[in-house]
């Protein structure tokens, strides 16, 4: 088993490198999952993972090696588990904190349905800073349904106990003896209730009077650990033991992030998730300027110039560009963890009191914050700055990750204005407009990576970006450089479409898109984001109610379930690339209209 750890970490380094993935997370639960398997059988029993991104060995295991190769690539596999995938992968994971009420419903299904399988849920420390892990961890000790819960700490302690007799206690509950002993205890009084109530009582109680109150046990459920994540003995027996007990159970394993890689224990922040790398040196291949980066900077230079500017990160100082300003303004930064609610709350409490606040998050997890969004800051219109990155395809994450939904949620909130920067002289520009001369709530999105080619500073709600006559094109945020290559295959075949870029699309009024319309008559729209909820809806009904006749074709990624690929590849794939913008507009100049 030791060899084939060792095995293992080899294998994900090597493979990760070439295609890029989570690497850090991954060495770090190597022994802890080799575990598992040899107490579980993953195609019956559930074994619900939090997140996913720490689930490579879990594949690797389950028959998924010899295609590892394609990990995150289009058509190849996933990067989290996913049960159209595989059988051993119990329930898609992309979001963290949701796995312990998973698994308490799937704990509730087994005994309902008279079935007979074993249920284990895996979150990390991390994962454990969602408000939902406590809500799940709460249900679980109510329900007391059998099932495991695995709490990976890789980073922080968690009410850890102290003392002499916690220690022995520690030592004592990883022993084979004391599994004996507790079995044969169980197995002896099970049928005498009345004793073995009263010994458990007695039991509880001096445990009470000798040990500090732990968080897990106060709640309900029943504590073991810490164990060493990285001792496969010590594991295996204590997992078989939490599966014995037949009650709720907490086990707590410590590991080390990025185990067994000297470059991945030193920084296992940086390769956390990571693109290509050399797989010897850990040198990260230059991935160039983007959004985020952008971001950071412009914050940075507006935090000078804004005393009361405060930035929020939910776990991603990294990943939005925030780890500068983190730096400057250290009493100004607050990363709240994996909790988009919190963060939005805690957004407006500051913002009621006089602050600027300022909340940098991916936009597939500022979903989780939409209750806040509408409850807490725009019933008071209070002045909150959504920095909402990543929006689009974001590629090889696939469909958990896809920023695609927030054009239909973030327009339904009150008061809510929208920005789309094309390029990065928009994104600064819009975002000292959003943070210094806008009142109420505001969202900011931009997508991952580089600019598209499209490098101007038009900042108007609407630009005519090119003038025509035969339809009219509409686009916002980096969509831009796809319509002008479309216009340019346009014209080649005699076609003069008419391109509106939009700065914002919030509110339903758009001047001179009906202008435009009332002109050509026929709309294309070319979105990176959902049918229900898109621009194109809105316009066209704009134009019936301004008794506007039009014939339309709206582009875009249909239903939001998009797998994971390259974004290119995507966009090809679901018709909004700038060939099949051409074709769909073309065609819709060649019909002849209805009578």
């Amino acid at each position: 088993m030791k060899t084939l750890a060792s095995e293992m970490r080899a294998f994900l380094v090597d493979c990760v490198s070439k295609t890029g993935g989570h690497l850090a997370s991954n060495l770090g639960t190597v022994e802890l999952t080799l575990a598992l398997h040899r107490v579980y059988n993953s195609e019956k029993d559930r074994i619900v993972f939090d997140v996913g991104h720490q689930s490579y060995v879990h594949k690797i295991i389950t028959g998924r090696r010899d295609s590892f190769d394609t990990l995150r690539q289009y058509g190849g596999l996933s990067g989290f588990p996913k049960p159209h995938e595989c059988v051993d992968d119990a329930f898609v994971a992309g979001h963290a904190s949701n796995s312990i009420s998973v698994a308490v419903g799937m704990a509730k299904a087994r005994t309902l349905q008279g079935q007979n399988y074993d249920v284990v849920a895996v979150i990390g420390d991390g994962a454990l800073t969602g408000g939902l892990a406590y809500e799940g961890l709460a249900a679980a000790a109510a329900s007391r349904e059998p099932l495991v819960i695995i709490l990976n700490d890789n980073n922080m302690s968690i009410d850890q106990n102290v003392g002499g007799t916690a220690r022995l206690l520690q030592g004592m509950r990883i022993r084979p003896g004391y599994i004996r002993f507790k079995r044969w205890y169980r197995d002896v009084f099970s049928g005498l209730p009345a004793i073995y109530a009263f010994n458990h009582d007695l039991k509880e109680k001096m445990k009470d009077k000798l040990l500090p109150v732990n968080m897990f046990s106060a709640m309900g459920l029943n504590y073991l650990g810490p164990v060493d994540g990285h001792d496969l003995k010590e594991l295996e027996t204590v997992f078989r033991l939490a599966r014995d007990l037949k009650e709720p159970v907490l086990v707590h394993v410590l590991t080390q992030k990025g185990r067994g890689v000297g470059y991945a224990e030193k920084h296992p922040d940086i390769y956390h998730g990571v693109g290509p790398f050399n797989p010897h040196t850990g040198e990260l291949y230059p991935t160039g300027r983007g959004f985020s980066d952008c971001f950071g900077e412009t914050i940075c230079q507006l935090a000078a110039e804004q005393p009361k500017l405060v930035a929020i990160t939910a776990a991603m100082t990294i990943g939005t560009g925030l780890d500068r300003f983190a730096s400057t303004y250290p009493e100004r930064f607050v990363d709240v963890g994996i909790a988009e609610g919190n963060a939005t709350s805690m957004a407006a409490g500051m913002a009621k009191q006089g602050l600027l606040p300022v909340f940098a998050v991916y936009s597939t997890f500022l979903q989780r914050g939409f209750d806040m969004l509408i409850h807490d800051v725009a019933l008071q219109q209070l002045h909150v700055v959504f920095c909402v990155d990543r929006a689009g395809l974001v590629g090889s994450d696939g469909e958990t990750h896809h920023g695609i939904f927030d054009i239909s949620y973030l327009r339904t909130v009150p008061g809510m204005k929208i920005y789309c920067p094309a390029s990065f002289s928009e994104l600064s520009a819009m975002l000292r407009t959003a943070v210094c001369k806008t009142d109420g709530p505001v969202a900011v999105r931009y997508p991952r990576g580089g600019e598209c080619g499209y490098s101007e500073n038009h900042r108007e709600k609407e630009y005519v970006l090119r003038h025509g006559n035969d339809l009219t094109l509409v686009v916002y945020g980096t969509m831009v450089c796809e319509a002008i290559r479309a216009a340019g295959l346009l014209a080649e075949r005699g076609i003069s479409p008419e391109i509106i870029k939009l700065g914002e699309v919030g509110g339903d009024d758009y001047p001179q898109v009906m202008e435009s319309l009332s002109r050509t008559g026929r709309l294309v729209t070319a979105e990176e984001v959902c049918e229900t909820g898109c621009i194109g809806t809105v316009l066209s009904a704009r134009a019936a109610e301004e008794g506007i006749s039009i014939r339309a074709k709206m582009l875009n990624l249909g239903d939001g379930i998009i797998p994971h690929g390259g974004r290119a590849q995507l966009m090809l794939d679901y018709g909004i690339d700038a060939a099949s913008i051409a074709r769909e507009a073309e065609q819709l100049c060649r019909e002849e209209p209805d009578e």
